[in-house]
């Protein structure tokens, strides 16, 4: 049903928890299904230095949180305003069309991170 990348990420999540002084700091829920993300980064030179999440939500939501925290590290704002829920999806091995929210969520939350950052 999963991909082993999918599954891989929700029993090894990367990148769990808060960061106490955070560049900024999101939360974003999906209304449908009540999944909840919340990023946290630092950033540095206009590249993200650290980032956390936290997911409550199903295991696609867990681990389109886990890969997204541990690929926000290291990229420029630009290349970040690039990353697409089908993007996403994709690096984790395809969602079935059940769970496809889950990407969306999580590019939903890098958006309006980017946004938190421009402000």
């Amino acid at each position: 049903m999963y991909s082993e990348k999918v599954l891989d990420h929700f029993h090894h999540p990367r990148n769990v928890g808060e960061i106490a002084g955070a560049t900024a700091a999101v939360e974003i829920t999906n209304p449908v299904c009540g999944d909840l993300m919340k990023l946290w980064v630092v950033a540095q030179e206009g590249k993200i230095a650290d980032a956390r999440f936290q997911t409550q939500g199903c295991i696609p939501a867990v681990a389109c949180g886990s890969w997204l925290a541990e690929t926000l590290v290291g990229k420029s704002f630009p290349e970040l305003a690039s990353i697409t829920a089908e993007q996403i999806e994709a690096a984790l091995g395809g969602l079935p069309s059940a769970s496809r929210h889950a990407s969306a969520l999580a590019a939903d939350a890098l958006k309006r991170l980017l946004e938190a950052l421009r402000g």
